[in-house]
């Protein structure tokens, strides 16, 4: 498929005739008359006669060339919804006197489009009133959730036991699980690490350290939890 081709139809010249018609027989059996049918008595026969250019009205698209159209007219169309933006979930919020989704949705819009990775950190009490802390790989929960309705305050951020890593107080129930964005490392001598599969960077989240190249560490003052700590990271492709 010519580039050429897909940049037109990007263009806005988009292809009426691959709009319109589904398949190339579809193309063809509108070039047929009833009078065609009438004498030919075998539709086949009568879109053979329009591909050949003895029936129908002006030039007629080869097979070929259709099929290539709708091609290129089907990838301008994928590439322009993955072109589109985003509407961010936090979005014309009056986020007034909460810290921590204002934190997020400062977040928001550089953690979309790949230029920060952000790792929440949330220790509060779960709808049981048990005491359960993890670690939130902020990129991926916009990309699997929906996160409006926390942006709106009808539901509450809370870490799960699918996140980069959960740890419930109360039942001492522990899991830690990778994701697209990062890789978690247990059981090393420096406590729990995560490696962005971006750059292959290290985010140590012990605060008693540092948080590694390109990162840092934010704990937020609020109320609305019993603590919160961002771990901002700003992404780069390895050279």
């Amino acid at each position: 498929m010519m580039e050429d081709e897909v940049s037109e139809l990007q263009g806005g010249g988009a292809d009426a005739i691959t709009s319109e018609f589904n398949t190339y027989e579809d193309y063809l059996d509108r070039q047929i008359t009833p009078t065609d049918l009438y004498y030919l008595e075998d539709i086949e026969l009568a879109r053979q006669l329009v591909e050949l250019g003895y029936r129908g009205n002006g030039e007629i698209l080869r097979r070929e060339e259709f099929e290539s159209r709708k091609e290129a007219a089907e990838l301008a169309r994928r590439q322009k919804m993955h072109n589109k933006p985003k509407k961010l979930a936090s979005a014309g919020k009056d986020l007034t006197g909460y810290p921590v989704l204002q934190a997020l949705a400062q977040r928001e819009e550089a953690v979309r489009n790949g230029k920060l990775t952000t790792i929440i950190f949330i220790r509060d009490r779960n709808s049981k009133g048990q005491e359960v802390s993890g670690y939130i790989d902020y990129a991926y929960r916009l990309k699997t959730e929906n996160l409006e309705p926390i942006f709106d305050r009808k539901k509450k951020l809370m870490p799960k036991a699918l996140d980069l890593s959960f740890y419930n107080w109360e039942t001492q129930t522990s899991t830690s699980n990778p994701t697209p964005n990062f890789q978690v490392i247990a059981d090393n001598e420096a406590g729990l690490l995560f490696k962005n599969k971006r750059d292959r960077k290290i985010i140590n989240v012990d605060p008693r350290a540092r948080p590694g190249d390109n990162s840092t560490r934010t704990e937020i003052q609020t109320e609305e939890y019993m603590q919160v700590v961002l771990y901002d990271h700003v992404t780069r492709r390895r050279s």
